[in-house]
């Protein structure tokens, strides 16, 4: 079964239908030996959230930054973690679901066996080419 389509034919016409992603048994299969960096992504067409599974390796790190716009759900899967916020450390395990709210300044520090966790939240809008001047017209006073 691919992770990637579940399995499942896609329909053909319709309105879209429900359907397995992700085996995350599968995934998790590899343990310590699964590459870092995102195992899966959420990246289905017309869709709303993302989502990602992601694999930091034993005392790699996700380094301290402010996300201003997205709130973001983050579930442990495997192995364990420090999450780092501007008042101090939290433990995470597996099973543990924390939330991360726009604004909020965090990073995360693998165990020493790595984490494995998911993240979820809204889609950021894509990227568009636009006019050298749409910029200005952003900007206090512009166009």
């Amino acid at each position: 079964m691919a992770a990637e389509d579940g399995g499942f034919p896609r329909p053909a016409a319709g309105p879209p239908l429900p359907r397995v992603l992700c085996d995350i048994a599968e995934l998790l299969s590899a343990g310590g030996d699964a590459p870092a960096g995102a195992l899966w992504k959420l990246a289905e067409p017309g869709r709303q959230l993302d989502a990602n599974v992601v694999r930091i390796p034993a005392a790699g790190r996700v380094d301290t930054h402010t996300e201003p716009d997205l709130d973001v759900l983050l579930l442990v899967l495997d192995g364990a973690a420090v999450l780092v916020r501007t008042d101090g450390e939290s433990p995470l395990r597996a099973g543990v679901l924390t939330w991360l709210p726009h604004g909020s300044t965090r990073g995360v520090v693998a165990g020493p066996d790595g984490v494995t966790y998911l993240t979820v939240h809204r889609r950021r809008p894509g990227m568009r080419i636009q006019p050298p001047d749409a910029a200005d017209r952003l900007r206090p006073g512009g166009a």
